[in-house]
């Protein structure tokens, strides 16, 4: 295969080296297959004047042997000052450019560079945020120059960066200009820097597959359909949101139209009962203007009846007064003959009262002679009773004096009781000193379990406050990502399903044995592989993945640990040995976590060779990074990484902050949870043992009570049988001196018997006066009761008469008061009736609007006063003549009329008044609605014009897009198919792009996501997905950056194949493949430019670079092999 070569010499700076090195140079030199060396090669020559600092762009041809730049192709690239380089310039092909070179000696600047001199911003190189950052280390200012195809005359834009502000000069054609000037000449030769299926650099190259559907189909838009395409799918959107607009407002105005419609056909019914309370609160007006003269009238009608009944009372009166006299003088002589009467009887009464009151003390007399003689009656009864008691009490003594003296008889035969008595004492005495040795045993037990039991409550707290860091730590994993979360839920619950050991995410198993080194592991250790499950077995990895992954649908990380354990693997070097430089132990010594875990962690983040120092260490840091073996280390705040070049053994560090912990700085030490668990079982197995000597000793206690109750109990015994001869002898000398007192002690009822007789026969003596005498007074107390008799009848007959004359006296005075208080109450109810008679025609008058000096109109008083309601009714209301003329008959209608108004409550004007301009709104609503909804069928047609503007060139689009993807998958017998992914074809802000790949032929199509397939499939995927745009993309020029890091050698080489084949043909854009290895044997095209770039302190420098002198060595060499 005969191949076009390209040589380009660079000259660059190595921020890192040291200035006493020199200047070094990077050479880019071809690596191909040549079958004919005979063909003149096409050279790009870079620019020599590099001492005057000023970028000069060389001519070059734009047009090759079988074919051209397109609009918008780079020719050239120069460097100053930028990143690595002091001074360089890349001259590329017009089809594929690869360059290749090791890592770190300047690929991604040239990335860097175009993208930058594009004016694409800093975020999609995500190196630095700050254009200044991409100025070479120790300048103050950098530029690019970038030389840009056109066929109408090439474009030169020139941007010059300044640390300072981190300002940029911008020129384009030699000319001063603007930021936007730039951007808009580079948008208008279809370059895009910021669309990842057009430039695709090397810290992006994850994130293609991590772009959604919707992303991927704007991205393939802007970059392989036509300039209109995009632009359609912007206005398509836009025409939808406005779409929805529409008919949320047509919604809206209908939803309104409706409601006013209902609510004006609720109203009607309340304008109706409007009109019709009106009706009756106009007769109310009326009732209440004819009430007051009905009452006037009324009021003075009776005024006339009172003043004639008035006058017939003084009538009455006066003859009353009359009649009364002749009955006055009869009375007044009946008065002097009842006065000498009640004067005698008055007498005869206070005679008897005397005498009642002798009567009386006689009598009481009389009573206490009779209580006398029954008292001395009763004693001599009491004496008899006791006398009777005395004997008996006697009898009984007798008695048990004869029963104790038989019981002592029998006392005095028993033998001696107090050596057992003294036996008994000692046996209870013994009994308590054992009770007492119990008592205190018990008592050290009990001691020993309170102090247990408090170090029990001491250790389930200490194991709560455990397993409650551990909550917290779940807690941050679920806010952090919650499909982990949910499959370490589902793992606790299916643990049983695998055959090894599983591992739970390392966040959780890994314990920090203290918490202020966290901040090391954690940024030591990915965050992706924190929230990891770690299997001992491969198999158990991918079981778990189906349940988790395929069937539940749930991103999360898994690892399998080394089949070979590395967590004991020793350091490349003593920590001893680097105590030195200030470093105290290795990473693996801060934490502990499971075998596997620990073994992953060594052989993949080398855990156990990375050592940790502090303030020291960062002092003497140029010393450290000297140190062999040394490849990552950590000081105080800091983490270094040191690279060795293989070549110049030249030393390259970088060095980033050291974060915060935020996750392992919950740490719970494993060992010490586990012996805190093993105390607490202990703490509890003696605890028990405890319980069970107390059981045995409270059984003991018992034993021991229920002897000491029984040998008390035969003690009590003894001593009462010991100490009974002598108590039966005191109660037998006791009963006995009683008994010589009883007898000495005698009553003698004889002479009690005569001295009561005697005091009965002289009360009976004075009895017998007391009677005689009570006797007298009685029967002149009934003399002069008969006296007061006659007497009585006599006054009884006069104040019989004058009773009767009294009768008839009142009853004339009586019909005279009442005729005087008639004659009051007229005269006051006449007043009275005057009053209001003035008072109600004066409210009469001022209720019908007349003056004081007016009489009542005429048109209230006929039938032609007509009132009309109104024109809506039709009916007229009733004049005053047409009214009741009483005020009964008036109230009721009025209270009728009343009750009917009042059923109409919540009416006022203002209902009908919105319901007349509700029905004007509802009119105007319904013409607004007809414009609408005209206007929106006239937009939905200019978007279906626009969807099929837009649609059918897109199906078009991804229709070849997955002819070429699937030839490219083919070809590498795999599968692969991309088509165009909506849910609804009126959603055009869903459209987006889905691409399904299959690389074994046991699984099934699978869409690209940055969780299902690995690192190289996303890869392979990737390259070939941009491959497929390559023949179809509109954009002059694409970027990939190491796309084939990852892949198996395999599919690397089948990678390669298609890119050499799809981007060397004629008519495509320009291509540019960055990678930092090839594969040997690897089939190159005519048309493709191959840049090595090289780096290193020994480099030719570019003013004594030779190209047909290499050449000439090249084909030397390769003749002499």
């Amino acid at each position: 295969m005969l191949c076009r070569r390209r040589i380009l010499t660079l000259e660059s700076l190595d921020n890192r080296s040291n200035a006493r090195e020199g200047p070094a140079v990077c050479c880019l030199i071809p690596t191909i297959k040549m079958t004919d060396t005979r063909k003149k090669p096409r050279l790009s020559h870079a620019n020599r004047n590099s001492q005057t600092g000023v970028f000069i762009g060389s001519q070059t041809n734009t047009t090759g042997p079988d074919g051209s730049f397109v609009d918008g192709a780079i020719l050239h690239i120069a460097m100053k000052n930028f990143l690595t380089y002091d001074y360089a310039v890349v001259r590329p092909g017009p089809n594929l450019n690869m360059i290749v070179g090791a890592n770190g000696t300047g690929k991604s600047s040239i990335v860097c560079a175009i993208c930058l001199g594009l004016a694409g911003k800093t975020s999609v190189l995500s190196r630095g945020d700050k254009v200044g950052h991409y100025v070479k280390h120790g300048c103050n200012k950098g530029s690019v120059e970038i030389e840009l195809f056109k066929s109408g005359g090439n474009v030169v834009i020139n941007r010059e960066i300044h640390v300072e502000n981190n300002q940029s000069v911008w020129m384009l054609n030699g000319k001063h200009c603007s930021q936007k000037t730039v951007e808009e000449e580079v948008k208008a030769l279809h370059i895009q820097v910021s669309n990842l299926c057009q430039f695709l650099p090397q810290e992006k190259v994850g994130e293609f597959a991590k772009m959604s559907k919707i992303e991927l189909l704007e991205a393939t838009e802007k970059s392989v359909g036509p300039p209109e395409m995009y632009e359609y799918h912007c206005e398509l959107k836009n025409f939808r949101t406005k779409e929805r607009e529409m008919e949320n407002v047509i919604k809206e105005r209908n939803s309104y139209l409706e409601k006013s419609r209902q609510r004006n056909e609720r109203n009607k019914h309340d304008v109706n009962r409007y009109y019709e309370k009106k009706r009756h609160l106009d007769v109310i007006e009326l009732l209440e203007k004819k009430k007051p003269w009905v009452e006037y009238e009324t009021t003075r009608k009776e005024l006339e009846d009172v003043k004639k009944e008035r006058d017939e009372a003084k009538r009455q009166l006066s003859t009353l007064k009359q009649a009364q006299v002749p009955l006055l003088t009869k009375l007044q002589s009946i008065e002097e003959q009842r006065k000498p009467i009640e004067t005698q009887m008055k007498a005869k009464n206070a005679a008897i009262k005397e005498v009642s009151l002798s009567c009386k003390q006689k009598q009481d007399q009389l009573d206490r002679i009779h209580k006398e003689i029954e008292h001395i009656k009763q004693a001599f009864k009491m004496k008899q009773t006791e006398e009777e008691d005395q004997r008996k009490r006697i009898s009984n003594a007798k008695l048990t004096i004869e029963d104790l003296k038989a019981e002592l008889a029998k006392v005095a035969n028993q033998p001696d009781l107090t050596p057992r008595i003294n036996a008994v004492n000692t046996e209870l005495k013994h009994i308590q000193v054992e009770r007492a040795k119990v008592e205190g045993e018990k008592a050290d037990l009990r001691r020993e379990k309170d102090n247990l039991c408090a170090e029990l409550r001491m250790l389930e707290r200490k194991l709560s406050d455990m397993n409650n860091m551990m909550n917290a730590k779940e807690e941050k994993l679920r806010g952090r990502h919650k499909d982990t979360h949910t499959a370490l839920q589902w793992l606790r619950q299916n643990r049983h399903l695998f055959s090894g050991n599983v591992h739970e995410p390392m966040m959780l198993v890994i314990n920090m044995k203290d918490h202020r080194f966290a901040k090391y592991v954690e940024t030591h250790i990915s965050f992706h592989d924190l929230r990891a499950f770690v299997f001992q077995r491969k198999d158990d990895m991918e079981k778990f993945m189906i349940e988790v992954r395929d069937k539940m649908n749930l991103k999360v990380n898994s690892i399998s640990a080394p089949d070979m354990s590395c967590s004991t693997q020793p350091p490349s070097r003593n920590i001893e040995s680097l105590r030195c430089f200030g470093f105290f132990t290795f990473l693996r010594e801060m934490f502990d976590a499971p075998d596997e875990v620990m073994s992953y962690l060594c052989q993949q983040y080398k855990v156990h060779d990375v050592p940790v120092g502090n303030e020291q260490t960062k002092a003497m840091i140029r010393t450290v990074i000297e140190e062999p073996y040394l490849k990552v280390l950590y000081t105080t705040d800091e983490r270094y990484t040191v690279r060795r070049s293989l070549y110049s053994k030249r030393i390259n560090t970088s060095n980033t902050a050291v974060h915060p912990s935020q996750y392992l700085s919950i740490a719970v030490d494993a060992e010490a949870k586990r012996q805190v668990e093993q105390q607490k079982k202990v703490t509890q197995m003696r605890l028990r043992d405890i319980d069970e000597r107390l059981n045995a000793m409270q059984k003991e206690v018992s034993l021991l009570d229920r002897r000491d109750n029984e040998l008390l109990s035969e003690k009590k015994n003894l001593l009462d049988l010991n100490g009974k001869k002598r108590q039966l002898q005191q109660k037998i000398s006791t009963k006995q001196d009683r008994l010589r007192q009883m007898e000495n002690s005698g009553i003698d009822l004889r002479k009690i018997q005569e001295e009561t007789n005697e005091k009965i026969a002289a009360a009976n003596s004075r009895k017998t006066s007391v009677v005689a005498a009570l006797m007298a007074q009685m029967k002149l107390r009934a003399k002069l009761s008969m006296e007061k008799v006659y007497l009585a009848l006599g006054s009884v007959g006069l104040l019989a008469e004058k009773t009767k004359l009294e009768k008839d006296c009142r009853e004339g005075a009586s019909g005279l008061r009442s005729t005087d208080q008639r004659c009051s109450r007229l005269e006051e109810r006449k007043i009275l009736l005057t009053e209001q008679c003035k008072g109600l025609m004066k409210r009469a008058k001022s209720i019908c609007r007349m003056q004081p000096d007016d009489v009542l109109p005429q048109d209230l008083q006929t039938v032609s006063a007509i009132i009309l309601f109104n024109s809506f009714w039709g009916k007229n209301v009733l004049a005053f003549g047409q009214l009741p003329d009483t005020l009964d008959e008036l109230d009721a209608m009025l209270n009728e009329e009343r009750s009917r108004a009042e059923c109409f409550t919540g009416l006022s004007k203002t209902v009908v008044d919105e319901y007349k301009k509700r029905e004007q709104e509802i009119k105007q609503l319904e013409q607004e609605l007809n414009d609408k909804n005209a206007a929106l069928t006239a937009f939905r047609q200019n978007i279906s014009e626009a969807k099929e503007r837009w649609l059918n060139p897109l199906k078009q689009l991804v229709e070849q897009i997955n002819d070429k993807f699937s030839d490219f998958f083919c070809s590498m017998q795999c599968a692969g198919e991309v088509d165009l992914h909506f849910e609804n074809e009126e959603e055009y802000d869903k459209y987006g792009i889905c691409i399904r790949v299959k690389f074994h032929k046991s699984s099934q199509l699978h869409e690209l996501t940055p969780f299902h397939q690995s690192g190289g499939e996303r890869s392979v995927s990737t390259v070939l997905y941009l491959m497929a745009l390559q023949e179809l993309n509109r954009c002059p020029f694409r970027v990939v950056d190491e796309i084939n890091q990852g892949m198996d050698p395999l599919n690397e080489r089948r990678v390669f194949d298609i890119v050499v084949r799809t981007a060397c043909k004629e008519r495509t854009s320009q291509y540019f493949f960055i990678t930092p290895k090839l594969l040997h044997n690897l089939e190159y095209a005519q048309d493709m430019t191959i840049l090595c770039v090289h780096n290193g302190a020994h480099m030719v420098p570019p003013n004594q670079w030779d190209e047909k002198a290499f050449m000439r060595r090249c084909l030397r060499r390769k003749a002499q092999t």
